[in-house]
Protein backbone atom coordinates (compact mmCIF):
# COMPACT_ATOMS: atom_id res chain seq x y z
CA UNK A 1 0.00 0.00 0.00
CA UNK A 2 1.30 3.33 -0.88
CA UNK A 3 1.58 6.49 1.37
CA UNK A 4 -0.96 7.65 -1.29
CA UNK A 5 -3.53 4.49 -0.77
CA UNK A 6 -2.72 5.02 2.94
CA UNK A 7 -3.90 9.12 3.27
CA UNK A 8 -7.11 7.43 1.47
CA UNK A 9 -7.63 4.96 4.19
CA UNK A 10 -7.76 7.28 6.94
CA UNK A 11 -10.61 10.04 6.72
CA UNK A 12 -10.28 12.48 9.26
CA UNK A 13 -9.42 16.39 8.90
CA UNK A 14 -5.59 15.48 8.52
CA UNK A 15 -6.25 13.06 6.28
CA UNK A 16 -9.69 13.23 4.18
CA UNK A 17 -11.02 10.75 1.91
CA UNK A 18 -11.15 11.06 -1.40
CA UNK A 19 -14.57 12.65 -1.78
CA UNK A 20 -14.06 15.17 0.61
CA UNK A 21 -10.34 16.14 -1.10
CA UNK A 22 -11.93 16.21 -4.94
CA UNK A 23 -15.08 17.89 -3.29
CA UNK A 24 -12.51 20.71 -1.49
CA UNK A 25 -10.88 20.84 -4.89
CA UNK A 26 -13.74 22.14 -6.62
CA UNK A 27 -14.88 24.44 -4.03
CA UNK A 28 -10.83 26.03 -4.53
CA UNK A 29 -11.56 25.86 -8.45
CA UNK A 30 -14.66 27.71 -7.84
CA UNK A 31 -13.14 30.78 -5.96
CA UNK A 32 -9.78 30.81 -7.90
CA UNK A 33 -12.36 31.65 -10.77
CA UNK A 34 -13.82 33.98 -8.37
CA UNK A 35 -10.54 35.85 -7.69
CA UNK A 36 -9.99 36.06 -11.83
CA UNK A 37 -13.35 37.52 -11.93
CA UNK A 38 -12.24 39.97 -9.19
CA UNK A 39 -9.51 40.76 -11.29
CA UNK A 40 -11.63 41.34 -14.02
CA UNK A 41 -13.52 43.33 -11.91
CA UNK A 42 -10.91 45.76 -10.85
CA UNK A 43 -9.29 45.94 -14.35
CA UNK A 44 -13.09 47.43 -15.09
CA UNK A 45 -12.27 49.76 -12.66
CA UNK A 46 -8.88 50.76 -13.66
CA UNK A 47 -9.82 51.13 -17.40
CA UNK A 48 -12.86 53.37 -16.84
CA UNK A 49 -11.01 55.50 -14.17
CA UNK A 50 -8.44 55.91 -16.96
CA UNK A 51 -11.26 56.59 -19.40
CA UNK A 52 -12.41 59.84 -17.36
CA UNK A 53 -9.47 61.40 -16.56
CA UNK A 54 -8.75 60.74 -19.87
CA UNK A 55 -11.55 63.11 -20.95
CA UNK A 56 -10.13 66.02 -19.19
CA UNK A 57 -7.46 66.08 -22.31
CA UNK A 58 -10.49 65.76 -24.53
CA UNK A 59 -12.11 68.81 -23.08
CA UNK A 60 -8.90 70.89 -22.98
CA UNK A 61 -8.28 70.24 -26.30
CA UNK A 62 -11.82 70.56 -27.93
CA UNK A 63 -11.49 73.98 -26.42
CA UNK A 64 -8.09 74.53 -27.61
CA UNK A 65 -9.68 73.53 -31.10
CA UNK A 66 -12.75 76.49 -30.70
CA UNK A 67 -15.35 73.58 -30.24
CA UNK A 68 -16.71 75.15 -26.74
CA UNK A 69 -19.88 73.78 -27.00
CA UNK A 70 -18.26 69.87 -27.80
CA UNK A 71 -15.79 70.78 -24.45
CA UNK A 72 -18.97 71.41 -22.78
CA UNK A 73 -20.95 68.57 -23.66
CA UNK A 74 -17.91 66.04 -22.96
CA UNK A 75 -17.68 67.90 -19.53
CA UNK A 76 -20.89 67.75 -18.42
CA UNK A 77 -22.65 64.06 -19.91
CA UNK A 78 -19.75 61.94 -19.67
CA UNK A 79 -17.09 63.42 -17.42
CA UNK A 80 -17.36 61.89 -13.85
CA UNK A 81 -20.47 60.08 -15.13
CA UNK A 82 -21.89 56.99 -12.88
CA UNK A 83 -21.20 54.01 -14.73
CA UNK A 84 -24.62 52.30 -13.18
CA UNK A 85 -27.46 54.57 -11.55
CA UNK A 86 -26.14 55.88 -8.24
CA UNK A 87 -22.50 54.25 -8.51
CA UNK A 88 -19.19 54.94 -10.03
CA UNK A 89 -17.02 51.52 -10.27
CA UNK A 90 -15.63 51.63 -6.91
CA UNK A 91 -18.33 51.40 -5.39
CA UNK A 92 -19.14 48.25 -7.55
CA UNK A 93 -15.71 47.02 -6.14
CA UNK A 94 -16.57 47.62 -2.81
CA UNK A 95 -19.94 45.96 -2.86
CA UNK A 96 -19.01 43.09 -5.25
CA UNK A 97 -16.02 42.56 -2.09
CA UNK A 98 -18.23 42.69 0.41
CA UNK A 99 -21.43 40.73 -1.03
CA UNK A 100 -19.93 38.10 -2.54
CA UNK A 101 -16.15 37.74 -2.62
CA UNK A 102 -15.21 37.35 0.83
CA UNK A 103 -18.17 35.64 1.61
CA UNK A 104 -17.15 33.19 -0.62
CA UNK A 105 -13.15 33.29 0.35
CA UNK A 106 -14.42 32.83 4.12
CA UNK A 107 -16.87 29.73 3.41
CA UNK A 108 -13.70 28.23 1.42
CA UNK A 109 -11.26 28.64 4.20
CA UNK A 110 -13.44 27.31 6.60
CA UNK A 111 -14.22 23.90 4.70
CA UNK A 112 -9.89 23.88 3.99
CA UNK A 113 -9.40 24.65 7.54
CA UNK A 114 -12.70 21.94 8.69
CA UNK A 115 -12.44 19.50 6.85
CA UNK A 116 -8.64 19.47 5.47
CA UNK A 117 -6.80 20.49 8.65
CA UNK A 118 -5.90 23.56 7.08
CA UNK A 119 -3.80 21.89 4.47
CA UNK A 120 -4.86 23.42 0.88
CA UNK A 121 -4.20 21.88 -2.69
CA UNK A 122 -4.66 18.20 -1.92
CA UNK A 123 -6.29 17.99 -4.82
CA UNK A 124 -3.37 19.38 -6.67
CA UNK A 125 -1.22 17.79 -4.70
CA UNK A 126 -2.71 14.12 -5.32
CA UNK A 127 -2.48 14.71 -9.06
CA UNK A 128 1.34 15.90 -8.80
CA UNK A 129 1.98 12.73 -6.78
CA UNK A 130 0.16 10.33 -9.39
CA UNK A 131 1.82 11.77 -12.45
CA UNK A 132 5.44 11.64 -11.40
CA UNK A 133 8.12 9.63 -13.59
CA UNK A 134 9.50 8.00 -10.45
CA UNK A 135 13.32 8.37 -10.49
CA UNK A 136 13.16 11.45 -12.93
CA UNK A 137 15.04 13.98 -12.16
CA UNK A 138 12.62 17.18 -13.31
CA UNK A 139 9.82 15.03 -11.21
CA UNK A 140 11.39 14.86 -8.03
CA UNK A 141 9.41 16.63 -5.35
CA UNK A 142 11.39 19.46 -3.39
CA UNK A 143 13.41 18.48 -0.22
CA UNK A 144 11.28 18.60 2.64
CA UNK A 145 7.84 18.66 0.65
CA UNK A 146 5.58 15.60 0.75
CA UNK A 147 6.21 12.89 -1.22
Amino acid sequence: MSSHDDERARPGPTAPDATTVEALGSLSKALETVERARGHLYGFHQLTGTADFELDRAVVLLRAAGHHAWADRVETELLGRNVIPGSWTYQIVDAYNETYYEPFRSVERAAVSALAGGREHRFEARLQKDRRTPGHPDHAPAEGADA
